[in-house]
């Protein structure tokens, strides 16, 4: 019955983002870019309602931008849980770009692609990062560059942090934990590791018991004269920092906030 139970939920799932490909083609050309973002916003939530996975927001999301999210990555989940949270531009590898379905979904979405492996490329993103924060736009990076097992928190990476720097932005860390919901242990079931398939990561994710997606908000920060390294290592430390209280969700006094709503910054409506 857990199998049949699973499949019915990936099968709901999959319609879900078909629905989502019929709305960036035939809805988003009519929508202004306000409209858009709480499209994907609940698009998202309701992605991860289909998953069994329930949100757990805890510290302020940025109400508006310029400001450049921080956070470790652990999961194909991640993104779609920072979405729900919170609307941003992501930073994605190009691969994701030609992937069927998800490619079209992520570009719908406002992603930001780059060539990992082109030293040329990343300065261009940079740019582009760089632009879209004084456009007053919330971005987000995964600095690790790849997933983590969710237990060990990689290096940051500084390159993409320089967008911020170029801006005159703010970045904020956020930390990514998953939670068994029933016995509010930490759970690496979303984990998405080495050679591991992308069906098989989804399979286990939605064939095991419901999950918890705790996002954790630190307090913006500003480069206050910190170099690109400097700075990743720091936001680093918070987000380590961010995880750490994550761990202690079972505690009966955590604070638990519900998604909130997008709001137009004052350039949206002008």
């Amino acid at each position: 019955m857990n199998a049949v139970r699973a499949a019915g939920r990936l099968w709901r799932a999959v319609l879900h983002a078909l629905r989502g490909l019929a709305t960036i083609l035939f809805l988003f050309p009519r929508l202004n870019e306000a409209q858009r973002q709480a499209r994907v916003q609940a698009w998202a939530l309701r992605m991860l309602a289909l998953l069994n996975v329930r949100l757990e927001l805890r510290g302020e999301p940025p109400r508006a931008g310029p400001v450049l999210l921080v956070a470790n990555h652990i999961s194909w989940l991640d993104i779609l849980v920072m979405h729900a949270a919170r609307y941003c531009r992501f930073v994605s590898k190009a691969d994701v770009r030609r992937w069927p379905l998800i490619g079209t979904l992520a570009t719908g979405s406002g992603t930001i692609y780059i060539e990992r492996e082109s030293r040329r490329d990343a300065m261009r993103v940079v740019h582009a990062m760089a632009a879209s924060l004084k456009r007053g736009e919330v971005v987000a990076v995964f600095p690790e560059g790849t997933t983590s097992d969710g237990i060990t928190l990689l290096a940051f990476h500084g390159n993409l942090i320089q967008a911020a720097i170029s801006a005159h932005a703010a970045a904020q860390p956020v930390g990514l934990t998953f939670i068994d919901a029933r016995t509010r242990a930490v759970s690496h079931s979303p984990a998405y590791l080495g050679d591991e398939t992308l069906i098989r990561s989804v399979w286990r994710t939605v064939s095991g018991p419901p999950l918890v997606a705790v996002v954790h908000y630190g307090e913006p920060q500003h480069a206050l004269g910190r170099g690109r390294r400097d700075w990743a290592a720091d936001l680093r430390s918070a987000v380590a920092a961010l995880r750490e209280q994550c761990t202690g969700a079972e505690k009966p006094n955590s604070r638990t906030q519900k998604p909130q709503k997008l709001r137009r910054s004052r350039k949206e409506d002008d």
